[in-house]
Parts: C-alpha cells; sequence; structure tokens
C-alpha cells in the first residue's frame, strides 16, 4: 500500500478556479486520492505543518473541509530535532520555503513512498535532492498508479 504525503496545497485543491483545466485536472487527482484513502488502498500522512497551516486559513469552509480530510490521514507527524535538521538541509540545497522543506522533511521522515504537491516549482527543486520517494503531482500520480 502507498504511503503519501499530500502537500498542504492538494487538500485545498477543489476550492481553487476550476476554469483552468490544469487546477480542474489536479482538483479530480486529489479527491481521487482521498477516495483511494478511504478506500483504505491507499494510506495518507498528516504533519504538524500541515495543521499549523490549517489553523491559518482564513476560511471557515475550507478550514472544515481540511480538517474531515485530515481524518484520512492515518500516519502522523509531529515536531521532532530530526525533522528540523532536514528541513534546513533541504531548504539549503533546494532553494525552497521553510514551510515547503518542513513539508518534505516530514514526508522524508515518515517513509512516504510519494510527496504530492500541485506546486510545479517545488516538484521541480525537490526532484533534485535524494529523498527517497517520487516527487510529483496528484494528475501524474493517478496516471502511474491506473496504469499499474
Amino acid at each position: 500500500m502507498d504511503l503519501i504525503y499530500l502537500d498542504y496545497n492538494c487538500f485545498q485543491r477543489g476550492f481553487d478556479d476550476p476554469k483552468q483545466i490544469k487546477i480542474r485536472l489536479e482538483a479530480l487527482a486529489c479527491e481521487e486520492i482521498f477516495k483511494k484513502a478511504e478506500e483504505k488502498t491507499v494510506k495518507l500522512v498528516w504533519s504538524f505543518i500541515h495543521e499549523d497551516e490549517n489553523i491559518l486559513c482564513p476560511f471557515m469552509e475550507r478550514k472544515m473541509v481540511v480538517s474531515r480530510l485530515s481524518t484520512l490521514c492515518k500516519t502522523r507527524v509531529g515536531p521532532n530535532q530530526k525533522i528540523l535538521q532536514v528541513a534546513g538541509n533541504v531548504q539549503r540545497q533546494a532553494k525552497i520555503s521553510a514551510k515547503d522543506a518542513i513539508h518534505l522533511a516530514c514526508a522524508y521522515y515518515a517513509r512516504s513512498r510519494y510527496f504530492l504537491t500541485c506546486d510545479d516549482e517545488l516538484i521541480k527543486k525537490a526532484q533534485r535532492l535524494n529523498l527517497k520517494m517520487r516527487i510529483m503531482n496528484p494528475v501524474e500520480y493517478i496516471r502511474e498508479v491506473e496504469v499499474l
């Protein structure tokens, strides 16, 4: 069973502008991944940085939906020194934000097989790292899994 770490933007993708085909496809892919988690064919990770981002979200409806989706995440990751150390290294090597580095470090710490994000720039930068997990867009993940 795949262990998947979803970037926070995957939890919120369904709220973004569906007029853009890329966003519509990503929203459908994320929805499919949540369905697979409900069916217990994949396992999702929820981390302390997800929780922080959700607390800071200014939109109550989004917060509530993400809180509900978080219950599908059976693997939980809290803050610790190892994660902060990995995040610092990732941030320096990939030249990404601290928040993105913490997400990647949490996924690495949880031994996720996949890190999925809708952020194309993050994918490009993070793929250069040797984190022993596939870093890709949710649409790419669904295409790959459906083929297998």
